[in-house]
């Protein structure tokens, strides 16, 4: 399964010439998409929602989609443990250490709970990879690895020891291109990744990326975390012969781990981990210098789905087969203000939904965002972002600036209304 792709605004060195900047956001995150959201082989991008009206889906099931990425969040505020990872009280590697890691070890602990996902629906296909989450089959991967299946669609699951098994779809969530896979009599020896938490990242951590890059399976990355809670566009066009991939197609925001292991197409919905072997992770993404045609392999640059989130969609999806999401209730914009001599940039409120947790938090039209949680906000797609990692019923802090002064305001997050599309 392609993997996510689009061009990087440049950082050319003094002297040299860099590609042109594309845009990264629209002027309203209920407006339609900039032109830089393009088609691929014919299929269609949708609109891009509001933080209250959240993104509808992402796929790109056998083609190449597009991704944007805004330059404006640091990625290394401190992190709440110096351990990276965390989570589990089981650490799958004991001689794990970042100064130097025992990726040998790592790889042992964790390549049996890595497959391989085969996607045919007629003439159609893709592939991409998926996490053993639990003994009872189910496999967390990528809402674009599966779409293509479609109606009548097949998807095949290649455990590490080359052994397949049909699958099916569990639940899938578009809006953060998340899926579960749950496989059809799975054998009793199944070997499940043992969770982490991406809470417990810094910037510089070793990480290791296992997955199917095309479709080599069982491939093995090094690198590490470039940075944290980077706001990444993603979007794409459903795959395959499915009957509803013209009704499902906006881009999809994430507040992402940044790394610099290697991905390439079909890494999607592997395993990024830590060097204890805990889950991270899920690749879903990379960037590309661009081009004619906007495909290329890995540069360096691939994101990730943090895991805290990740998890949490997994288990609605494995519940319910759907999944619910977190309800801020503004509709924001890039924006600037002033505090004394500084400009900040954030996201700009362009409206408040009544009773919404922004309302009841004194959120009002105007006011710039500036941070969450003390997580810098730099545009409208890091607020998307943040929020759309947080878990309902969750209280964050705002940091916001009004009549050029900075204050802070408490939110507790409520239910997003069911996607449209």
């Amino acid at each position: 399964m392609d993997h996510p792709t689009a061009p990087v605004p440049p950082h050319a060195p003094r002297g040299e010439a860099g590609p042109t900047p594309t845009t990264t956001y629209t002027s309203a995150l209920t407006a339609p998409p900039p032109p830089r959201l393009r088609r691929h082989r014919g299929r269609r991008v949708g609109e891009l929602a509001a933080v209250g009206i959240l993104s509808a889906a992402l796929a790109t099931g056998g083609t190449w989609g597009v991704i944007s990425l805004t330059d404006d969040s640091p990625g290394t505020a401190p992190a709440a443990s110096a351990d990276a990872g965390g989570g589990s009280s089981v650490v799958p590697v004991s001689s794990a250490a970042k100064a130097n890691p025992d990726w040998n070890a790592v790889t042992d602990a964790v390549s049996p709970s890595v497959v391989a996902i085969s996607v045919r629906s007629g003439s159609s296909g893709g592939e991409g990879s998926g996490v053993i989450i639990d003994d009872q089959g189910h496999v967390l991967t990528n809402h674009h690895v599966v779409s293509g299946a479609g109606e009548g669609g097949e998807i095949s699951v290649t455990l590490a020891d080359g052994s397949s098994y049909a699958g099916t779809i569990a639940g899938e969530d578009p809006s953060t291109d998340l899926a579960v896979v749950t496989i059809t009599d799975p054998p009793q020896d199944l070997r499940p990744m043992t969770m982490g938490s991406s809470g417990g990242l810094r910037v510089g951590d070793p990480v290791m990326a296992v997955g199917n890059p095309l479709g080599l399976a069982g491939t093995v990355t090094t690198g590490i975390v470039s940075a944290l809670d980077r706001p990444v566009t993603t979007s794409g066009s459903e795959g395959g012969d499915n009957p509803f991939a013209q009704e499902r197609s906006t881009p999809v925001v994430t507040s992402a781990i940044q790394t610099s292991a290697a991905v390439n197409p079909g890494n999607s919905g592997g395993a990024l981990v830590d060097a204890a072997g805990r889950l991270v992770g899920i690749n879903s993404s990379i960037a590309t210098v661009g081009g004619s045609s906007g495909q290329s392999g890995s540069i360096g640059i691939g994101f990730a789905i943090p895991v805290d989130e990740a998890q949490w969609i997994a288990e609605q999806l494995i519940e319910d087969g759907t999944a619910e999401h977190a309800f801020l209730g503004v509709t924001p914009t890039d924006g600037s203000a002033s505090v004394g001599a500084a400009t900040r940039s954030g996201a700009r409120i362009g409206s408040v939904t009544s009773g919404s947790a922004a309302d009841k938090a004194g959120l009002q039209e105007g006011d710039l965002v500036v941070g969450v949680d003390g997580t810098t906000v730099g545009s409208a797609e890091s607020l998307v972002g943040l929020i759309n990692a947080k878990r309902i019923g969750s209280t964050v802090s705002l940091a916001v600036i009004r009549d050029g002064e900075e204050r802070t305001l408490e939110a507790t997050l409520g239910t997003a209304p069911a996607a449209r599309g």
